[in-house]
């Protein structure tokens, strides 16, 4: 098993808030624990095990001998090691098991999603009594294999989708790596699950509320880039069959697909269990991965999911940008890599709805004639402002001009982007109070405990912003005579 030296940026995303409680705790020695339910609740029939579920599906015929007792001896090999070990590695083993006993107590075993679900298994048992520990979110390889994993505190390590297709995709940009692509996509394919009347490549962990199997727009969308990639160079007619199948969860609503129907036509959610949250980079990326395949296969079926997923971004995208910086969703802003990852996704769909851009597009493959499918300089000119984002200063302006005395009062300003803020306050040239903030852009407040004493005080404020940009102002607020409350 290797390392990587220096892990890529991934471009899925890692948020701030805790992953959900497993769902499941394991016992001393690794065997299932009760369900976190009320004291009646537990009185119900035990839920179906491991080994039930798998011998459930060799009586019905869904798995042969060997397949059961392949995935049978996998799973015993892990309690086992899970019962050796300590510390965080027996955490991380315990929490892929953890995952995998939820999926066979809620029905979630079908043949489709065990070569992944085992494979994540057996991965974790040899990482976590041979292998390293890990920061997290680190990307690892193991020997013989192209699959891009990453760590994910308390889920151990799993397969990244995301970074595996763009693995791919550079394989296939590189111009050189034909075998790479060829060796990766063997693994790929495979590793598929039925889901939305076609396949998908799920996530079989615990994210950000989001309990396994989930899939993504984001993932799915690149997937569909490789492989209609890798079919127009190696006529490889597995790669063509897969990514027609990936169209599936495009035309599915959440939680088995990832279609929200919108006025205009459809968004694509990033994430199957949250419909509800609109991110702009990965539904660009999921309309890039789209464009790309309806573009070499020219599917109709292809042009039909980008159109109306072309219709709701162009409708959507004005919304995401606040005027000096960008929104990762409908409730904050990006942070510096989405930022610069937004600019880049709507630079590539610039590139592929509006060739006449001013923006010069990257060099094409070779393919048929783009179908036609409608752009929008929207993307152009919103790539361009995004960009430019990042060499420009916050915008900072005063607003605050009296405040009563003794209090604790706000001294709002404007500011036109996220950025780290300073404020000094001072008299006669004597500081009397400091704050600072992260914080967003709009009409922030920072705390001032003013003085009793009457009269006009200076304010300094400084912003920096994601990218490093620095600007300062400086003015005066009158604080009134007051009492201190």
């Amino acid at each position: 098993m290797a390392l990587n030296a220096a892990p890529r940026r991934s471009i899925s995303r890692v948020r701030s808030k805790p992953l959900r409680a497993l769902a499941l705790a394991l016992a001393a020695g690794g065997l299932l624990a009760l369900f976190v339910l009320p004291a009646q609740a537990r009185r119900r029939p035990a839920p179906v095990t491991v080994t039930a579920a798998l011998a459930a599906l060799q009586r019905a015929g869904q798995l042969s001998a060997a397949e059961y007792n392949r995935y049978e001896s996998a799973y015993v090999a892990a309690r086992r090691s899970y019962g050796r070990l300590a510390g965080t590695r027996r955490s991380e083993l315990g929490g892929v098991l953890a995952n995998v006993q939820a999926m066979a107590a809620t029905g979630a075993f079908v043949p489709s999603r065990l070569p992944a679900l085992f494979l994540t298994l057996e991965r974790n048992r040899a990482w976590w009594t041979t292998g390293p520990l890990l920061g997290a979110h680190a990307r690892v390889s193991v020997p013989g294999s192209r699959l891009v994993w990453e760590y994910y505190p308390g889920q151990g390590i799993e397969i990244q989708w995301l970074g595996t297709f763009g693995e791919a995709n550079g394989y296939f940009l590189s111009g050189h790596e034909n075998t790479a692509f060829r060796e990766l996509m063997a693994e790929v394919i495979p590793l598929a699950t039925k889901r939305a009347g076609g396949i998908a490549w799920e996530y079989m962990f615990q994210f950000d509320g989001g309990l396994p199997p989930w899939t993504s727009g984001l993932s799915q969308g690149t997937a569909l880039q490789a492989l209609s990639r890798g079919y127009q160079r190696m006529h490889d007619q597995a790669y063509l069959t897969a990514a027609q199948e990936a169209l599936g969860i495009f035309q599915v609503a959440p939680p088995v697909g990832v279609r929200v129907a919108t006025p205009a036509g459809a968004e694509y959610a990033e994430y199957t269990y949250a419909p509800a949250d609109h991110i702009l980079n990965g539904f660009v990326q999921a309309l890039v991965g789209l464009y790309d395949y309806t573009q070499i296969v020219q599917d109709p079926l292809g042009q039909q999911l980008f159109e109306a997923g072309d219709a709701e971004a162009r409708a959507e995208t004005p919304h995401y940008d606040t005027g000096g910086w960008s929104r990762y969703d409908q409730h904050e802003e990006s942070d510096l890599s989405y930022h610069e990852l937004l600019a880049e996704f709507l630079l590539h769909l610039c590139e592929r709805t509006q060739k006449g851009s001013p923006l010069a597009p990257a060099p094409a493959p070779k393919a048929p004639p783009n179908p036609a499918i409608p752009g929008d300089d929207i993307y152009c000119a919103t790539a361009q402002r995004f960009t430019a984002d990042i060499h420009t200063p916050p915008a900072l302006a005063l607003l605050t001009k009296s405040v009563r005395g003794g209090t604790r009062a706000g001294v709002q300003f404007s500011l036109s982007k996220v950025s780290a803020v300073s404020m000094t306050v001072s008299l006669a040239g004597h500081t009397v109070w400091t704050n600072s903030a992260t914080v967003e852009g709009g009409r922030p407040r920072l705390l001032w405990v003013t003085p009793t004493k009457a009269g006009v005080y200076t304010v300094a404020i400084g912003a920096t912003d994601l990218a490093g940009n620095h600007a300062a102002i400086s003015g005066t607020i009158a604080v009134k005579k007051g009492s201190r409350q």
